[in-house]
């Protein structure tokens, strides 16, 4: 990198800093913080949704499955989320602010102690929380990899820098800063994305290179399935995939939280749907055309950036950098928001009865100390990754292995079908997916689908068996289930 590709990383890392301070003015309580007082406007929650769901990972580990196994990586990852908002934004998208709404909720698991009970909630937040800190550090070491890659810094530096930028706008700021700085990542990821796109067409003979790349890539390349991602793959990641892109990954929930009403997020959820159909094409074609471009490649995660380090000139070099610094700070500032929600208040209340009567001003401050200690926690789990023999391979697995099992309760408890689904069929599905998991991954060997689509399947059976064997009543929860259906006639402060 020389020495405009530093100046173009400056002023992006500025840039995210100032609009951090500005969000502030807009923050006068925790409402504000963490949902945005319920006015943030579908196309904000809509784009900042689409760059929540996903990290500099993309450009690593999904650079490494476009370059061995083609085109199945859209099939399975970009058109399987895609058809999972389409089924979001009619279930569940917008029975996320008509609970704000009905109860005043601003945690995506503050519902569940109505739902369920309290210790259902706490199962689920205390297992999810831990969980995220360590995923989070792993996402900050895998930036910190490729500022290594691009510039030689060490890692920690890298962590300190990308991490440190982060909890900065994001104490400040709260969810108004995460999805600010989100439309500005999407600009600068959009224009990075492009440029990179155009120079490897350029290389490839222009714009005929679009049809004529496939006949030049190893066998399989141009299919929708291919080796381990077959049918049976695709289908079960779909599943996954609706659990979590529709608020079973705590983050995004938020963004349909802090829709003004059900109509809002639905169509921020069709928003993102849409981007998720049509920007992986141009994102994910310099990865398909990698293998002609770089034949050969004993490490196929180094592909972009090798890619880019070949193609483009200073300054832009650090451009395509800063985009994936965007959607790693998008999704690790919304994770820190979303989390800090659910500590402050999911789990203190639980431990301390005297936080749910916290002042408005003490409950704010309460929500930024929080923020602030999930994200230096979480960078320092990065910093001292290797102390944990692998954490950032394993840690990344048990977290993917938890977002069905906690999510199944979370968002199949808002459908009036499973009613009768209640605190004891959503522990032992939690349960049972962690059990399931811990035997596909480290007793018996079975095939790939199985491995990543039995815990959440083997939960979902449980849920679902449960309800039916041992029907649970509660007037409350249903008179709360039902009040889902359209919109309150009277809407809470949120």
């Amino acid at each position: 990198m020389g020495v405009l590709d530093w100046l173009v990383i400056c002023g992006y890392f500025l840039v995210m800093l100032a609009i951090g301070w500005w969000a502030k003015s807009r923050i006068h309580d925790a409402r504000d913080f963490f949902t945005a007082g319920g006015r943030m406007p579908w196309w904000l929650s809509g784009i900042s949704h689409h760059m929540s769901g996903y990290s500099a990972a993309v450009f690593v580990g999904n650079a490494a499955i476009a370059y061995t196994a083609g085109f199945t990586l859209y099939v399975w990852w970009a058109l399987g989320i895609t058809i999972a908002m389409l089924i979001g934004s009619a279930l569940f998208a917008p029975r996320w602010p008509r609970l704000r709404r009905r109860l005043g909720i601003i945690s995506p698991l503050e519902y569940l102690s109505t739902r369920y009970n309290v210790p259902t909630q706490q199962v689920l937040a205390w297992s999810g929380t831990a969980l995220k800190v360590f995923d989070v550090g792993a996402k900050w070491a895998a930036t910190a990899l490729l500022l290594q890659v691009f510039a030689g810094v060490p890692i920690a530096w890298g962590v300190l820098l990308t991490g440190g930028v982060t909890l900065i706008y994001s104490t400040i700021g709260g969810l108004w800063a995460d999805a600010l700085t989100d439309l500005g990542q999407f600009v600068i990821q959009l224009v990075a994305g492009i440029t990179l796109f155009v120079a490897v067409l350029a290389k490839l003979g222009g714009v005929p290179a679009i049809w004529t790349l496939w006949d030049r890539l190893p066998e399989g390349h141009g299919q929708p399935f291919n080796g381990s991602y077959t049918m049976a793959f695709v289908m079960v990641y779909l599943l996954i995939n609706t659990l979590s892109y529709n608020g079973g990954t705590w983050n995004l929930a938020q963004r349909f939280i802090a829709a003004p009403d059900g109509a809002s997020a639905r169509r921020a959820a069709l928003l993102s749907a849409g981007l998720y159909l049509v920007w992986p094409l141009v994102l994910f074609f310099p990865m398909w055309a990698a293998p002609v471009l770089l034949p050969g490649l004993e490490q196929p995660d180094q592909s972009y950036a090798l890619l880019t380090q070949s193609l483009l000139p200073s300054g832009l070099i650090g451009l395509v950098l800063a985009g994936m610094f965007a959607h790693t700070m998008a999704m690790t500032s919304s994770d820190a928001n979303a989390i800090s929600s659910v500590v402050i208040r999911d789990i203190v209340p639980a431990v301390w009865k005297r936080a749910s009567h916290l002042s408005s001003a003490t409950e704010l401050l309460a929500g930024r100390v929080a923020t602030f200690l999930f994200i230096a926690l979480s960078m320092g789990i990065a910093l001292t990754a290797d102390s944990f023999g692998g954490v950032l391979g394993l840690i990344i697995l048990w977290f993917g292995a938890l977002v069905g099992p906690i999510a199944i309760p979370m968002l199949l408890g808002m459908l009036p079908a499973f009613r009768r689904c209640g605190p004891f069929a959503a522990i032992a599905s939690w349960a049972t997916g962690l059990v399931v998991f811990a035997l596909v991954k480290y007793v018996v060997v079975v095939p790939r689908w199985v491995e990543v689509g039995g815990p959440v399947l083997c939960s979902l059976a449980v849920f679902v068996l449960i309800g039916l064997l041992l029907p649970w009543r509660s007037q409350e929860a249903d008179e709360l289930v039902d009040s889902l259906d359209s919109e309150p006639e009277v809407s809470a402060r949120a």
